[in-house]
C-alpha cells in the first residue's frame, strides 16, 4: 500500500491542483447544462451504465451484451441526436470567462428593466398584440441573439411596443435581453417537442417552452388572441398572470441573476469595474 511518505510536496501540490482542476471544469460544464436537456441524456447514461455493472454482477449475459452494444455506439448516436445541443454547449465554452462573470445588473437598471417589462406587457396584452420577451440567465443566448436583428439598446417600454406592433419588421419574432441590453429582435427560438402541452396554444408559447427547455432564461408571452400573460421558465408555462404577479416573477428572476454573479465574484476574489 503506498505510503504519503513516498511522494515530494511538489507531487502532493500537483495532485491537489489536478483534482481541483477536475472539479472546477465538471463543475463549470454541469452549470452550462444545468436546466437543460443535456441533464436528461446524463441520468440515461448513468442508468446504462448501473444497467452494465448491476448485469455483470449477476452474470446476465444477455442484458450485459445489449449495454455494451449500447455504450459501444451510443457515442456516435448521441452526437447525431444532440449535435445542435452540443455545439450550443462548445460555443458557450468557447465564450466562457471562467473566472468572472459580467451580467451583473444595477439596482436602478433593475427597477426600468422591470418597469418597460411590465408597462410593454400591460399595453400590449390590452391591445391584444403578441409578443415574445426572453431574459437572458447564467447560460448563453447568443445562438438565438445571432438569428435576429441586433439593436443593443437601453431597454425601454416605447422601443420594446415598437418593435411589436403588428406589420413592423421585427414583430414576428422575440426579443432577447441580455446583461441589460436589448440585444436582439427577431430571434428565432426553438419550438418545444413536447406532446403534453396544451392543443390551444401557439407558435409563441412552443418557443417560449422551448428555450426554457434548454436554457435557464425566463421568457414572457402576450397572446394576441386573449390578451393573457404568460411566462416559461425550466419548461414549465405560467398562465394568465396579473401585473403584480408578473412584477414579483420578474423582481425574483433579476435579484437572483444578481445575487448568483455576486456570489460567483466573491467567491474567486473579484469585483466589478466601476
Amino acid at each position: 500500500m503506498p505510503s504519503f511518505s513516498n511522494y515530494s510536496m511538489v507531487d502532493i501540490i500537483l495532485s491537489l491542483v489536478d483534482i481541483s482542476l477536475v472539479w472546477f471544469v465538471t463543475y463549470r460544464l454541469l452549470m452550462i447544462v444545468r436546466g437543460t436537456k443535456a441533464i436528461q441524456l446524463l441520468k440515461g447514461i448513468l442508468i446504462i451504465i448501473i444497467i452494465k455493472l448491476v448485469s455483470n454482477w449477476l452474470g446476465l449475459g444477455i442484458l450485459e451484451e445489449i449495454t455494451d452494444q449500447l455504450i459501444n455506439w451510443g457515442f456516435l448516436a448521441v452526437i447525431i441526436i444532440f449535435q445542435p445541443e452540443l455545439r450550443n454547449a462548445l460555443e458557450q465554452l468557447g465564450r466562457a470567462n471562467f473566472f468572472k462573470r459580467s451580467k451583473i445588473v444595477e439596482v436602478d437598471a433593475t427597477e426600468n428593466m422591470v418597469n418597460s417589462l411590465i408597462k410593454t406587457t400591460t399595453y400590449l396584452a390590452k391591445r391584444r398584440i403578441g409578443a415574445l420577451i426572453t431574459i437572458e440567465g447564467e447560460k448563453s443566448l447568443r445562438s438565438q441573439i445571432d438569428t435576429g436583428t441586433n439593436i443593443n439598446a437601453e431597454i425601454s417600454a416605447q422601443l420594446l411596443i415598437n418593435i411589436f406592433i403588428p406589420n413592423t419588421p421585427l414583430h414576428d419574432g422575440a426579443v432577447i435581453i441580455s446583461e441589460g441590453l436589448i440585444a436582439a429582435a427577431g430571434c428565432y427560438l426553438p419550438l418545444s417537442e413536447s406532446q403534453i402541452i396544451s392543443k390551444e396554444l401557439g407558435t409563441r408559447h412552443r418557443a417560449a417552452i422551448g428555450i426554457s427547455e434548454e436554457t435557464d432564461s425566463l421568457t414572457i408571452i402576450v397572446s394576441e388572441e386573449t390578451g393573457d400573460i404568460s411566462t416559461a421558465k425550466h419548461g414549465v408555462l405560467n398562465r394568465g398572470l396579473k401585473e403584480e404577479e408578473l412584477k414579483s416573477i420578474l423582481q425574483n428572476e433579476i435579484t437572483n441573476n444578481n445575487a448568483s454573479s455576486n456570489k460567483t465574484l466573491l467567491k474567486w476574489g473579484l469585483k466589478r469595474n466601476g
